[in-house]
């Protein structure tokens, strides 16, 4: 008996930030008919020219590809998508507010905007934005506020788990698939949506009730955020008693019940996930009565590595004012232009109210930054960056950083220090070129 191809879907996709592109291009180049909302014009006419508003490896091409193709458009029009589309993804923005919430705004509006656009045969309104549980709830209940007349449609969770840098990869070629829905209608439909990734990875598929897909991201990115935690927590107590602790972390990260990933001690993570669903699971928690400790405690955690990781730098050199200080990365983390929450945004703004001559170099994030702290020297290169640095700080971990050509720094710093956040530069080598290393969480050479 031959098993039938199931057929393409057409996906309407409300927000083209990070993930609503990553996610849009992705699908079409699966080969389902896309169709991308956004209401920005500028936005709006750089993606129509196959130009991505984000840096992402692979998807410009990817997105250029499905341009052509006829398989991805771009509009303004959410009633298009809407009325074209069999599945809608909701994906806007969640803002934290000032206690930690999410701030849903853009979900209800979108929801408000989908009900009135909302036609008689069956949709499937996904919730691809990372969001507390019982959303999907508010979600459908909002459409049917609007459209007291809409009957035809299911609301499913669909949380999204891309790691910024790899987005691309980690969408084509997930570990698991989370759908939470509470109709086979639902289900059968994204299985469709999916089937392309699920038929040729071993990506598995989670199907599991709404409210449990919701608390599965916030759980996720809670826990890998407390991995973090812990790794600063024990560098800490490494540089306290004398210890290393990339040697402490690789020989606890060798039980398998506990793995290596994410146990790299820093100055703290930031990006527009961890920080902001962190916030919002404490909030979920407090809420719902249950202990919020662990993840307050993962928040000052992180909050401290950055403190320590500043207060080391005032140390060391003792008398900022003056002093020209060179950030190697503003980027979160490599592999992106994305600033938000980043370490380095914080410490740049931090040593120029304390009078140092800041200069930076970042291999993608540099345009953004620029419109943040205007006021930083930012250069097309490291060894530009270093010309008469009073100390080289490593805030993000790009691979250029790890293969730096040490003899040249060397001529081009004015004293040779090394405050690596990353820890990514070899320390031997740092010693050998005659810089004095300073890393997070290991001894001090010169």
């Amino acid at each position: 008996m031959t098993t039938s191809t199931p057929q393409p879907v057409t996906v309407g996709i409300i927000g083209a930030g990070y993930v609503g592109l990553t996610t849009g291009v992705c699908l079409g180049e699966l080969g389902h008919r896309v169709i991308c909302v956004d209401n920005d014009p500028e936005k709006l006419a750089l993606l129509r020219r196959g130009t991505p508003t984000i840096f992402e490896p692979g998807l410009e091409a990817m997105m250029q590809r499905n341009l052509a193709a006829g398989t991805l458009r771009f509009t303004d029009r959410i009633d298009e998508a809407v009325r074209e589309s069999e599945a809608i993804f909701i994906c806007v923005n969640t803002p934290p507010k000032a206690d930690g919430q999410a701030d849903l705004r853009y979900v209800e509006q979108v929801a408000k905007e989908i009900a009135r656009a909302l036609p008689a045969d069956y949709r499937v309104i996904v919730d691809k934005s990372t969001v507390p549980v019982r959303t999907a709830e508010k979600v459908a209940d909002t459409i049917r506020r609007y459209n007291p007349r809409a009957k035809e449609f299911d609301v499913v969770s669909n949380p999204e788990f891309l790691r910024e840098g790899s987005a691309v990869q980690d969408t084509l070629n997930p570990e698991r698939i989370v759908v939470g829905a509470s109709t086979d209608r639902a289900r059968t439909l994204m299985r469709r949506v999916y089937a392309p990734i699920l038929s040729r990875t071993s990506a598995e598929l989670c199907e599991v009730s709404i409210r449990s897909a919701e608390l599965i991201k916030h759980g996720a990115n809670s826990l890998l955020a407390t991995k973090i935690s812990f790794a600063n927590l024990m560098a800490e107590a490494c540089e306290a008693g004398g210890a290393d602790a990339h040697e402490v972390l690789h020989g606890i990260g060798l039980d398998r019940r506990i793995g290596r990933e994410f146990l790299r001690p820093g100055i703290g993570f930031g990006g527009s996930c961890f920080p902001k669903d962190i916030a919002a699971f404490r909030h979920t928690l407090e809420t719902l009565g249950a202990d919020a400790s662990l993840i307050t405690a993962v928040e000052r955690i992180n909050d401290h590595a950055y403190q320590r990781f500043l207060q080391r730098i005032e140390r060391e050199l003792w008398v900022l004012d003056g002093k020209r200080i060179a950030i190697l990365g503003i980027a979160f983390k490599a592999n992106t232009d994305d600033i938000r929450n980043a370490p380095a945004i914080r410490l740049m703004a931090a040593l120029g109210k304390s009078g140092a001559i800041v200069t930076a170099y970042d291999p993608q994030a540099t345009s953004k930054a620029k419109r943040v702290l205007p006021n930083v020297r930012y250069c097309a290169d490291v060894y530009a960056a270093a010309d008469g640095a009073e100390a080289l700080v490593v805030c993000t971990e790009w691979d250029e950083f790890a293969t730096m050509d040490l003899a040249r720094l060397r001529k081009a710093v004015a004293t040779p220090i090394i405050f690596d956040g990353r820890n990514i530069i070899d320390r031997a080598a740092a010693q050998g070129a005659g810089f004095t290393y300073y890393g997070v969480g290991r001894a001090t050479t010169q």
